[in-house]
């Protein structure tokens, strides 16, 4: 299975790749020598002068970390704690990562690449410190310069709160995407929000799920760069007019109602085994003006701050609750600020190129992770056609060329749809530009199928419900060159279901897969380092983090016993590991000699977390059944863990965490069972405890019905970690069997395209034809 995403088919022009030895600058000599002849004297003797280097000593690194701590910080060695510790060896890493990441956007520049620019709503990038230590090889050389001051790094790197802007596997995807981006040394950028509050932090009270904000940025973040001077202007409300030129030419006209600031937080991203450093560029959201002055003066407080509030309200937390039309109509501002920010980022990099209009698609590649950024097929039609005053049709065909859209679920009812009345009022200029494009689409849809009227209400991006709503994943098909699900069976199945009225459109070729995938330096060297190193030991160092294929080589060892009996140390060491977290977040006492069964992803009834606490509540039956005497030999002692948040507003997933949490109460204090089973709920999962969770499964659950999950990760991380798989043949559970083998995997349930006729038979009843 590849463990790098790659990007989507539909980015084909070829892209840079490190091909010769780069000096620690980070560039070649002879792209030293083509800068160098580009730029004035002064500045060659400076960047000479200023050369990036890393750090190669010790009392390098604790120098740097010194300075940092009394400047940076203006604290005193003698008073400088833990967490003043961690944010100087932050930002003195953070400071060798900006110099690469200065090198790499100036490389990029002089040889005109094209760049790929990555959409994503969420990206749930975890803790950055380690990952950067690893991927700039120095983690012992840190290890030993804090040690000298008087510190240990593992203390130090817990001190990081994790970077909760995501919810789950979509944007844990997209973390992943722009590591492996800077590590296989293409030119891209990853643009989303930069929520204050991300993700809720998960409380359990009484077992329920209680939701309070997640203080993220309650220390600042040392990682990131606020480009305070990149402020730009995004409009919703208003009204649109018609205007004629001096030639008799008419244009529209948008004059926004309301207008915030996008203010622009970048995010190193380094590579691994590279100076190739890119960048996730990060939105926030602020007022055109503080406050209303004036009512301030006149003692009308509230009613002055009421701007400042709105705007802020925007990237204030992922996922405002769309229960309600305020919700829904926030969640779409969101989206569209998030868009019009990036596309003006985009469109102004291409411009200063000074290229013509037709080569934009040949320097400019970006995709849409699911359908949140779907509004910028939109508003880079509104640009070219409004703006910069393109013909409509030369416009839509630069428009398809760039995108490329990466579908995330099979379910209908998944997909993204705003009400009519939303867009009219919010985004008035873009409901007319959608109403074109859906015209013209449906326009030549009749052309080439005239018998076929049902069709074009099908695939009609208005849905003509009451309300009427804009599908969004319909816009992104048309709009897009390139339409990819995230897993050979989830590909397969958008084609045959939900969108197979556009393949008879477009044709099978428009539809393609590129399976997801994980970066191995996060999820194997950092979250597992005592295997990351027994198997480099074996292989001959860490190639493989690049190259999973190599994992292979360890086949030639499983006659080995004293291999064996390491690799088996390193899972008790981990389970070791993972029963201390799960005292210190839950109290409860768990043998790591037992078994440890894991289930840890978003709560969701597709991915039948209630399954799995059904059969726990069996297995507790059955040992209650079973004589006291025969208990110890029927029954292997067992801890089920399951971890997970539900959506605020959905109220059968967090009855279900009510469900294991009352189980877990009943099984866990009942004298009978004692260490035979014991049920676990991890409060607050994410990343960070991930980390600690999947190397110390033995196995673990991936069991959503078949045809229900796009692919999953977490299935990815588990195996990759040496954990067996209880799963269903969904998603990538298809592609993991096949490359580690049946025998290796174990597989239950129904096939994907026997479920239908199932639910059928449930809500009706079998037919019997011959009855």
């Amino acid at each position: 299975m590849s463990s790098i995403p790659s990007p989507a088919a539909s980015i084909s022009s070829a892209h840079p790749r490190r091909s010769h030895k780069r000096t620690l600058t980070g560039f070649t000599p002879t792209e030293i020598k083509a800068i160098d002849s580009s730029v004035p004297i002064a500045t060659r003797e400076k960047w000479t002068k200023f050369g990036v280097k890393e750090f190669t000593n010790v009392e390098e690194l604790e120098k740097v970390l010194i300075n940092h701590v009394e400047t940076t910080l203006a604290r005193s060695m003698y008073n400088c704690d833990d967490l003043a510790a961690y944010q100087s060896l932050s930002v003195s890493i953070k400071d060798k990562l900006t110099l690469h990441w200065n090198k790499t956007q100036q490389l990029h520049t002089l040889k005109d690449v094209k760049r790929i620019y990555y959409l994503s709503l969420e990206f749930l990038m975890g803790r950055a410190l380690d990952n950067a230590m690893i991927n700039l090889e120095i983690k012992d050389l840190a290890r030993k310069s804090v040690d000298e001051l008087g510190f240990n790094l593992e203390d130090l790197i817990v001190l990081e709160p994790d970077a909760g802007l995501g919810n789950g596997g979509l944007g844990r995807l997209a973390a992943c995407f722009v590591d492996s981006l800077s590590t296989r040394n293409y030119p891209g950028w990853g643009y989303g929000l930069r929520y204050n509050y991300g993700i809720f932090a998960q409380k359990i009270i009484d077992g329920y799920q209680v939701e309070t904000p997640d203080y993220w940025l309650r220390y600042g973040n040392p990682w990131e760069i606020p480009r305070k001077e990149i402020r730009i202007p995004v409009d919703f409300y208003g009204s649109v007019t018609t205007e004629t030129d001096a030639n008799g030419k008419t244009k529209k006209v948008w004059s926004g109602g309301e207008r915030v600031l996008a203010v622009a937080y970048d995010f190193p991203i380094p590579g691994y085994d590279t100076t190739n450093v890119n960048n996730l560029r990060l939105w926030s959201s602020e007022p055109t003006t503080e406050f209303d002055f004036q009512k301030f003066n006149e003692g009308d407080y509230s009613n002055s701050v009421i701007q400042q509030q709105r705007a802020e309200s925007i990237t204030a937390v992922l996922y405002p609750n769309d229960n309600f039309y305020q919700g829904k109509e926030l969640r779409l501002k969101q989206q569209y600020f998030w868009v019009a920010a990036s596309l003006h980022d985009i469109v102004r990099r291409f411009i200063k190129s000074k290229k013509a209009w037709s080569e934009f698609p040949d320097m400019v590649a970006i995709q849409l992770n699911d359908t949140h950024p779907t509004m910028a097929i939109v508003e880079l039609q509104r640009i070219l056609v409004d703006v910069e005053g393109l013909e409509w049709d030369v416009a839509w065909n630069i428009v398809t060329k760039t995108f490329g859209y990466t579908n995330h679920t099979v379910m209908q009812e998944a997909l993204e749809k705003w009400p009519l009345d939303l867009f009219a009022n919010l985004l008035p200029r873009h409901l007319e530009i959608i109403y074109d494009i859906n015209l013209f689409f449906l326009q030549s849809v009749a052309k080439k199928f005239p018998e076929e009227r049902d069709l074009l209400t099908r695939v009609s991006i208005v849905e003509e419900s009451s309300p009427k709503n804009i599908r969004m994943a319909h816009l992104a098909i048309v709009g897009s060159h390139k339409v990819n699900g995230v897993a050979e069976l989830h590909s397969e199945l958008i084609k045959t279901t939900i969108f197979k009225d556009f393949v008879k459109i477009y044709g099978a070729e428009k539809f393609t897969n590129v399976t997801n995938g994980i970066t191995p330096r996060r999820w194997l060297k950092q979250a597992n380092p005592e295997l990351s190193e027994l198997i480099a030991t074996k292989l001959g160092g860490y190639d493989y983090l690049k190259h999973l294929n190599k994992l292979k080589g360890l086949e030639k060892f499983i006659d080995d016993a004293k291999f064996r009996d390491q690799w088996a140390q390193v899972k008790q060491d981990n389970k070791a590991r993972l029963a201390k977290l799960i005292k210190t977040l839950t109290n409860i006492d768990v043998n790591p000699h037992n078994l440890f069964d894991v289930q840890v992803k978003r709560i969701h009834e597709y991915k039948r977390q209630q399954l799995n606490i059904f059969g726990v509540i069996w297995r507790y039956l059955q040992i209650k059944a079973t004589p006291a005497a025969e208990r110890a030999k029927k029954w292997l002692p067992k801890v089920s863990i399951i971890g997970g948040k539900a959506a605020p507003g959905y109220y059968a997933a967090k009855k279900i965490i009510k469900l294991v949490n009352s189980v877990s109460e009943v099984v866990n204090n009942d004298p009978e069972i004692g260490d035979l089973l014991k049920v676990v709920f991890i409060p607050d999962y994410n990343v960070s405890k991930a980390e600690i969770i999947c190397p110390a499964s033995d196995v673990s659950e991936h069991i959503s019905t078949a045809g229900t999950e796009a692919s999953g990760t977490s299935n990815m991380k588990f195996v990759l970690n040496g954990g067996l798989i209880i799963g269903t043949v969904d998603g990538a559970n298809v592609e993991i069997t096949r490359e580690i083998g049946e025998d290796q995997i174990f597989l239950f349930g129904n096939l994907a395209e026997d479920v239908d006729e199932l639910r059928h038979e449930h809500s009706v009843g079998k037919i019997d034809i011959f009855g």
